[in-house]
């Protein structure tokens, strides 16, 4: 007979599949359960369709009477885009209802649980409370900062460096490690870059997975010292936005746009400004891929959450060669900033280290 976390866990399975799509919403999957049969299932696939509850209860339809309804989050209790689901759940006829974690909205924040048991139904919460956690991190933050969730991604060899003396860092990482960032990147909202990547690396920043999405391909520059040529400004397969600063080169500007690129002028071009205006756009997460000189900044400010390092076990060696991290660096090892929830696990002959800012956990 399956567990009420059991059957949380695949309310977790579910949610997954809207990953990358939801913004500015969670992600969230539910299932009805009669008699230990499931009877209906849902996820919210994208902001403004109907939530998880509503597509699970749709699909059980009378076979809800007196069944089960599992949730990983709160179930809202607002109107919105789309009607408040405790009003689903009244009419559908489940006598209880399983929650994974409360909801950090405030216009939810146990409101939902509140409106279902006044209702007479049987409410239980915490069930699998730290995994669905983990799962909305990203919203969790945005609904309490206002700003997306930020992931440090890069790869280096064994001796800490991003690429040789000369810039070539094709390939530091093997492909299943690459396999990985594809994967990431369809589920993060942006990536982001600095003018330097751009100019050495020309990269797409494109999600090259079948059936993939592309997230929004962001830019700072203060200048907009940038090539024409870049991959960049090939808007028809993916959007770009780049930020700059007052001083930039105007004839670059009017070319961008006229490529369709959307360019935005800061006073200052900071990460932490920057993650401000993208917040307001209702992002949740966006995926730092830059160089050592942009990560010690957005690390300085607090526009880095999590980190994800993949170390290949490969030697180039070079006191000139480039690290991930930059900057002026901390002055004692006391002030080193520590990871909490640290995993580590192996892709292919790679290494991956991942974990959370201790201030972020």
């Amino acid at each position: 007979m399956n567990t009420d976390a059991e059957w949380m866990r695949h309310c977790l399975t579910l949610a997954q599949r809207g990953a990358g799509c939801t913004a500015p919403n969670p992600l969230v999957g539910a299932v009805v359960v009669q008699a230990a049969e499931v009877v209906g299932v849902g996820f919210h696939p994208r902001a403004g369709q109907p939530h998880a509850e509503v597509f699970a209860l749709h699909q059980a339809g009378v076979r809800a009477q007196g069944a089960t309804l599992y949730v990983n989050l709160e179930p809202c209790h607002h109107q919105g885009r789309t009607p408040p689901c405790t009003q689903s759940i009244r009419q559908s006829g489940v006598t209880r209802v399983v929650v994974g974690m409360v909801d950090p909205n405030p216009l939810v924040q146990g409101r939902g649980l509140v409106a279902l048991q006044a209702a007479g139904l049987d409410v239980t919460t915490g069930v699998l409370e730290q995994e669905c956690r983990d799962l909305n991190r990203a919203f969790t933050h945005f609904i309490t900062t206002g700003r997306p969730w930020g992931v440090w991604k890069y790869a280096m060899t064994l001796d800490g460096k991003l690429a040789t003396v000369t810039g070539d860092s094709f390939w530091v990482s093997g492909e299943p490690a690459r396999a990985q960032v594809q994967m990431l990147r369809n589920q993060v909202d942006a990536v982001i870059v600095g003018g330097q990547t751009v100019r050495r690396d020309n990269p797409r920043l494109t999600c090259r997975l079948p059936e993939g999405r592309n997230p929004l391909r962001v830019v700072l520059t203060r200048t907009l010292d940038l090539p024409h040529t870049a991959r960049l400004w090939q808007t028809a397969i993916a959007p770009t936005l780049v930020f700059t600063g007052p001083n930039h080169d105007r004839a670059m500007a009017e070319f961008l746009v006229s490529q369709g690129v959307e360019v935005q002028v800061l006073a200052q071009v900071t990460p932490n400004a920057v993650l401000t205006v993208l917040g307001q756009r209702g992002l949740l997460s966006v995926l730092w891929e830059c160089g050592g000189n942009l990560a010690a900044q957005a690390l300085h400010d607090g526009s880095i959450q999590q980190v994800l390092c993949f170390i290949s076990p490969k030697l180039i060696g070079g006191t000139q060669a480039p690290s991930p991290l930059g900057g002026v660096g901390v002055t004692w090892m006391r002030e080193a900033l520590p990871l909490e929830g640290v995993r580590v696990s192996q892709v292919g002959a790679d290494i991956l280290i991942e974990g959370v800012l201790s201030s972020s956990a």
